[in-house]
């Protein structure tokens, strides 16, 4: 059986985990390019945790700045199997609060221009993204946040932008019209190549505010999300370390069979693969093109 290796990607307000303990710095080298950061590396309990600062330590890269296909690439040279995203996101349902955590299941992807998959020409392949978050996983996370007394609303659409810029009054009353139930920009494609990687994925979205359709809730500033992303980011270090602390020492089986979503996706034939691209290939999808 592969070891369960924890992977936990900090969003705006989390560019660290508190309660790693005999921690390590690594700064793995990806064919994809620059990740965000260098790895921290360490345990919670008997748990290998690996830590990434999505936007960097300092927050020094815009949500279209990011690096998404290196990110994903390095945690799965690093070993890890199931992914955690700790994401700051804006609301559209009043019972959705800022501060609220959300654990939702479903994407809708708004982004352009961002690399969206680590296949193309020369390798082709198509993995089923249908339910892009693990349900175990999630199922945990959910149990973790009722040990430590945290509220969380289980299910619920994300609809990623591309921002930088916060919505229009016109996109926020669309969005929340199609019943979507939050809004962030950088859960893709980190979810789409999450599971090209076969890593099971999950996301924490953590409400900072009701985006700007709230008729008595003012415009969404840099100010108040910081604020609320503190004060989000102890309670999602506690929920972390919980779900660490009771974590499988053996990788599960995803129900929607994300740690196998390679089987029978590469299309393209051997004799037609290109062999630069089978060479940065060698971490994400080497369990089927070495197999």
């Amino acid at each position: 059986m592969t070891q369960a290796v924890l992977g936990v990607i900090g969003g705006s307000g989390v560019y660290d985990l508190p309660g790693l303990e005999d921690v390590r710095e690594e700064a793995v080298q990806s064919p994809w390019g620059e990740p965000s950061d260098a790895l921290r590396i360490g345990r919670i309990g008997d748990t290998k945790v690996v830590f990434l600062a999505r936007h960097g330590r300092g927050h020094r890269l815009s949500p279209s700045g990011i690096n998404y296909r290196a990110n994903i690439d390095v945690l799965k040279r690093a070993g890890v199997t199931d992914l955690v995203s700790l994401s700051a996101c804006g609301s559209f349902r009043s019972e959705l609060h800022p501060g609220l955590f959300v654990l939702v299941d479903q994407f809708v992807d708004r982004t352009h221009g961002r690399a969206s998959s680590f296949f193309g020409n020369g390798c082709v392949a198509h993995v089923s993204l249908a339910h892009p978050i693990g349900p175990a996983l999630q199922a945990r996370i959910a149990q973790a946040a009722e040990a430590e007394e945290i509220a969380v609303h289980r299910g619920g659409t994300y609809v990623c932008m591309e921002g930088p810029q916060f919505s229009s009054f016109a996109e926020s009353t669309t969005y929340k019209a199609q019943g979507y139930d939050v809004v962030g920009m950088t859960n893709m494609p980190e979810a789409k190549l999450a599971r090209e990687a076969e890593i099971t994925y999950a996301t924490i979205a953590m409400v900072t505010d009701f985006d700007c359709w709230h008729p008595t809730h003012d415009a969404v500033d840099v100010a108040a999300v910081v604020a609320v992303a503190r004060a989000n980011a102890s309670k999602a270090a506690r929920l972390v370390a919980r779900l660490a602390r009771d974590f499988p020492r053996e990788s599960e089986a995803c129900p929607v069979g994300s740690k196998h979503a390679l089987d029978g996706a590469i299309m393209t034939a051997e004799s037609h693969r290109d062999p630069a691209l089978l060479a940065k290939l060698d971490a994400v999808a080497g369990r089927v093109l070495q197999g």
